[in-house]
């Protein structure tokens, strides 16, 4: 949901590996913006953060889905040296690293990152003195710009949850609240905290939107204990800042409200992860499903999807294209 939705590295035998597959995806992104590079480098980062073993070589490495000759020499040369050329070089290229800091705040992306590079803003600290050259999400990122960087230790979340579900469910104990992505697939640290909110009244339809704006509203409002700044809110998606007390770091918080035809669709693939998706969504293809956030269609001889299926659980979507079941927690791909 947020910006930062990079593969955990703090808890895998690659960690290393990962760590500079992610900063080379992040180059390729923020400031080359080739999105084919972007996308490569987290493949591979995915996959050898999933292992269980550590990789010994290039070729080892060549040999999984994901990573090819090109990847493969960049392991061999950095288990040989221990560094990178190409790090080195954007490392030492001026332009890159205030791009790479500016796109680490919230609300900032690389075209506007360019553009502050452009008007000779290089520092956070020239941010800070150019204000008016933001909008209202990029001013709260800056604000809470250190904060945002730190990783959210899982007892963190859990505590959050607490609180939030039982607030929600003080509404209406109907609501179902699902805390998504690296924290449910067992991550022991998360970047930002996404929320999957459903209600029997939630239904599809352009008349229901007054219904779900109003709903998102007064869930906003009943958690007023921990959200502490509000940076978009539509008639489905909150985006702020909460904070569970004031011993606590300010965090990034997304919630979205979704019908409830469309819920466990969504609930799979905001738990992620993003390679577990592509896998799924690939294997659904194959037996004539086509399966994204909001449902699963079976495709007809025309090759046209026909009508959702209807789904009442996660695992009903598995069996339904004979996909072999994962708890959240083998879903760290």
């Amino acid at each position: 949901m947020s910006k930062r939705k990079n593969p955990s590295v703090n808890d895998n035998l690659n960690a290393d590996f990962c760590e500079f597959l992610i900063e080379l995806a992040d180059y390729e992104k923020n400031v080359s913006r080739n999105i084919h590079k972007f996308n490569a480098y987290r493949k591979a980062a995915s996959v050898l953060a999933s292992l269980s073993k550590r990789i010994e070589s290039g070729e080892e490495a060549r040999k999984l889905n994901g990573i090819g000759e090109k990847i493969s020499k960049k392991i061999d040369e950095f288990l040989h040296t221990g560094k990178l050329k190409k790090l080195d070089n954007i490392h030492e290229d001026e332009n890159a690293q205030i791009i790479g800091l500016f796109t680490r705040i919230s609300g900032i992306g690389p075209v506007k990152a360019a553009d502050l590079l452009n008007m000779g803003i290089k520092s956070i600290e020239d941010l800070k003195n150019n204000k008016d050259k933001l909008n209202h999400h990029q001013l709260i990122g800056l604000k809470y710009f250190e904060d945002f960087q730190k990783m959210i230790p899982r007892t963190e979340i859990q505590e959050l949850e607490n609180v939030i579900t039982t607030e929600i469910r003080n509404l209406d104990p109907q609501f179902t609240v699902t805390i998504c992505g690296s924290y449910r697939r067992g991550k022991l640290e998360s970047g930002d905290i996404d929320v999957l909110i459903t209600h029997p009244s939630l239904k599809l339809g352009d008349e229901k939107r007054k219904c779900h704006e109003k709903l998102l509203k007064n869930i906003v409002a009943a958690l007023k204990s921990c959200i502490t700044d509000i940076i978009s809110m539509g008639e489905t998606k909150f985006m702020g800042v909460c904070r569970l007390s004031n011993n606590h770091p300010f965090r990034r918080l997304d919630i979205r409200l979704i019908p409830k035809e469309q819920y466990y669709c969504a609930v799979l693939y905001f738990t992620g992860s993003d390679v577990f998706n592509k896998n799924m969504r690939s294997h659904a293809l194959e037996k004539s499903f086509t399966l994204n956030e909001y449902s699963l269609r079976p495709i007809g001889v025309t090759g046209i999807p026909g009508e959702p299926v209807q789904i009442e659980s996660e695992e009903e979507i598995f069996d339904y294209i004979e996909y072999p079941h994962k708890k959240p927690e083998e879903r760290n791909m």
